[in-house]
C-alpha cells in the first residue's frame, strides 16, 4: 500500500505567482510628468527665439524693459526701417549671402563627392595615411590656419572678394562631408561597380552613372549643412570682406550695433527674423533627407 503523503503529482510545476499589472493611473501620471518636463524644456529652448520675434515688433525703448512675450505695443516700422537702414537695402546683403552659399554648395558637392569616391573605391599607395590625415584636420580649429590663409589670399589680391570663401570648397577642405560620403559609398554594394565594369565602364562612368544617383541622401545632407554653416558664417566674412558692398547678412546685422550706445535693436531683430526665413525653409523641406542621410551613413 502506498503510504506517501498526498500532494501534487511528481514533475508538476509549482503554481506561479500571478503578475499584478501596473495600474493605469500610475502609467498616466508618469506620462503626464514626462510630457510636462519635455514641454517645459522645449519652451525654455525656444524662448530666446520667441522673444526676438516679439522684440522685432516693439519700440526700441521697450525691448529691454519688458522681457515677457506679450508686447505692450506693436511697431512694424522696425522692418521698414531695418530694410533700408544700411548703405544698401537689406536685399543686397541677402543676395551676397545667396551667391556665397550657392558657390560653397556647388564646391562641396563637386569636390567632396570625387574625393570620397577615391577614398572609398580606388586603391592607391598611401590611401589610408591620406584618409587619416584628412580626418585629423577635423580637430584643427579655423583660428590655426586663418593667418597663413589670409597671407596667401592677400598676396593674390583676393581679399574683399568672395573667392577666399568659395575657392577652398572646390578643394574638398570640408573633411566632415568627405567622411560622410565615404561612409555612404562604402555601403553601396561593389557588385554594382563590377557589373558596370563588365559593360565597359571606367571609374568616371561608374561614378556618374552608378554611385552619384544613389548618393541623394548624402548629397542632401551636405547641401543643408553647407547652406546653414555658410549662411551663418560671421568670422570668415569678417576677415575677408571689408567694404559694405560685399557684406553678407551676418556682417549687415553687425552693422546695426554701435559701440557708442546708439544701436538700433528693433531694426536688427527685425532683419534677424528676415534672415532666419531661408534657414527655416531649407531645414523644413530638407529634414527628411537630413535624417535619411545620417541613418544611411552609419554616423550616430
Amino acid at each position: 500500500v502506498d503510504e506517501s503523503p498526498a500532494g501534487p503529482a511528481a514533475g508538476a510545476s509549482a503554481p506561479r505567482t500571478p503578475v499584478v499589472p501596473r495600474s493605469h493611473g500610475a502609467r498616466t501620471v508618469r506620462a503626464v510628468l514626462k510630457h510636462t518636463v519635455m514641454i517645459a524644456a522645449s519652451l525654455a529652448m525656444i524662448y530666446p527665439l520667441l522673444w526676438m520675434v516679439v522684440s522685432s515688433l516693439r519700440p526700441n525703448d521697450e525691448i529691454f524693459r519688458n522681457p515677457s512675450l506679450f508686447p505692450l505695443s506693436f511697431d512694424i516700422d522696425n522692418y521698414v526701417r531695418g530694410w533700408s537702414a544700411q548703405s544698401f537695402e537689406f536685399s543686397h546683403y541677402l543676395m551676397n549671402s545667396t551667391l556665397l552659399v550657392v558657390g560653397c554648395v556647388i564646391g562641396n558637392l563637386f569636390a567632396c563627392t570625387l574625393t570620397a569616391y577615391a577614398f572609398a573605391r580606388l586603391r592607391f599607395w598611401g590611401r589610408n595615411i591620406a584618409f587619416a590625415m584628412m580626418l585629423m584636420t577635423l580637430m584643427l580649429p579655423i583660428h590655426v590656419v586663418i593667418v597663413p590663409q589670409y597671407i596667401m589670399f592677400s598676396q593674390t589680391g583676393w581679399v574683399n572678394t568672395m573667392l577666399p570663401l568659395i575657392l577652398p570648397k572646390f578643394l574638398a577642405t570640408d573633411a566632415f562631408f568627405v567622411f560622410l560620403m565615404v561612409q555612404f559609398i562604402r555601403g553601396i554594394p561593389r557588385e554594382l561597380d563590377e557589373a558596370a565594369r563588365i559593360d565597359g565602364c571606367g571609374h568616371f562612368r561608374i561614378f556618374f552613372r552608378i554611385i552619384l544617383p544613389l548618393m541623394t541622401p548624402a548629397l542632401a545632407t551636405t547641401t543643408i549643412f553647407t547652406f546653414m554653416w555658410t549662411w551663418n558664417d560671421f568670422f570668415g566674412s569678417l576677415i575677408y570682406l571689408t567694404t559694405p558692398d560685399n557684406f553678407t547678412v551676418p556682417l549687415a546685422l553687425k552693422s546695426f550695433l554701435d559701440g557708442q550706445g546708439t544701436s538700433d535693436w528693433g531694426a536688427m531683430f527685425a532683419m534677424s527674423i528676415v534672415s532666419l526665413i531661408p534657414l527655416f525653409l531649407v531645414f523644413l523641406f530638407g529634414q527628411r533627407f537630413l535624417v535619411k542621410g545620417f541613418a544611411t551613413t552609419g554616423i550616430k
